[in-house]
């Protein structure tokens, strides 16, 4: 066991390195994996089945505690699920008209800013120093809230350029993330403290997953990598993502919040759950098979660039309370 938790630790520690290799193995050596991309389980994917995977291990993360700290820090939540469901819907919907995107690129794009944060943010926080229970729970949050909010932004957002059908989109996220979360929380309450044993294989098990997902959303568009179009959508998720980390780092701000809390927040708004919005995609790709294109070259950038600037955190020494308080007073002037 001690030698598996030194793997899981250098996993983590290495994600962003994998993900590079793994969408390089997808890109070059696409027949490795199109046999994974066909393979289901009655109607289920196997990128369908590997975020239920991932949905299930955070399940049975989470504690008693990670659910009392929206009622202890009901503000510091609220900010980052408020900032996480407004500043990257409405952001891509407005790249998606600046940028002139085709409709199945657009309404890619715009799917990929309405789901909700993903897991992957936890794991930058804690590189970051940042605020990890806050980043745990506000995940949390979004991940519950997303059955209704991901179906009805993409609908309102995403119904100027596609026909969304609402409650398909509603049912795959319930069987993709709410299921295996509410079976995560049971099981972690009928196992208590014995969950703590296999912790660091259940981060394992969820770095695999991701990097295997992201083989599977490259594998199959590898040609389209190589249009003139994908360098645009690669511009419009570079600006997209950068978006969400340096807005909610200022929203942050404005709100006087700790320096752990900024790091966290903005973290959490910026690295989008790219695995979800592939396998929500996926069930476009009959009818507008690029709408998978933005976050299937999302989960590549994401991890890179959340890596990056995790690192960068690091490097940085925090910022005490009152100096923080201090911030907004400078800017203006």
């Amino acid at each position: 066991m001690k030698y598996l938790n030194r793997i899981s630790d250098l996993a983590g520690k290495y994600m962003a390195w994998l993900t590079i290799i793994f969408a390089l193995l997808g890109f070059f050596l696409p027949q490795l994996f199109m046999p994974l991309v066909s393979f289901k389980v009655g109607s289920m994917s196997l990128t369908n089945i590997l975020l239920g995977v991932i949905m299930f291990g955070m399940g049975m993360t989470l504690k008693g505690a990670d659910f009392r700290l929206i009622l202890s820090r009901p503000r510091d939540v609220l900010v980052g699920i408020v900032c996480q469901y407004t500043i990257m819907p409405l952001g891509a919907f407005l790249l998606a008209k600046l940028l002139g995107l085709s409709p199945e690129l657009a309404f890619g794009l715009i799917l990929l800013g309405c789901v909700p944060g993903g897991t992957a943010s936890n794991v930058m926080t804690f590189l970051a120093k940042g605020d990890v229970p806050l980043s745990v729970t506000t995940t949390m949050c979004t991940t519950l809230l997303a059955p209704v909010m991901t179906p009805a932004l993409s609908y309102l957002l995403g119904g100027e350029w596609v026909q969304v059908d609402f409650l398909s989109m509603v049912l795959s996220i319930v069987m993709v993330v709410l299921v295996p979360i509410v079976a995560g929380v049971v099981v972690h309450q009928l196992l208590g403290d014995r969950c703590e044993k296999i912790r660091k294989l259940l981060v394992l098990i969820s770095v695999i997953s991701i990097v295997v997902i992201v083989a599977m959303c490259v594998a199959p568009n590898a040609s389209k990598f190589l249009q003139a179009s994908s360098i645009l959508v690669i511009v419009a998720v570079l600006i997209h993502h950068l978006l969400g980390l340096g807005l909610g780092y200022l929203v942050c701000r404005l709100f006087k919040m700790e320096e752990a809390k900024v790091r966290a927040l903005s973290i959490e708004v910026g690295l989008q759950n790219s695995g979800l919005a592939v396998g929500l995609a996926g069930s476009f790709s009959a009818s507008y098979p690029l709408a998978v294109l933005p976050a299937a070259i999302a989960t590549v950038v994401h991890q890179i660039v959340g890596s990056l600037v995790a690192n960068f955190f690091a490097a940085r020494p925090k910022t005490e309370p009152e100096e923080t308080q201090k911030l907004p007073a400078e800017s203006a002037a």
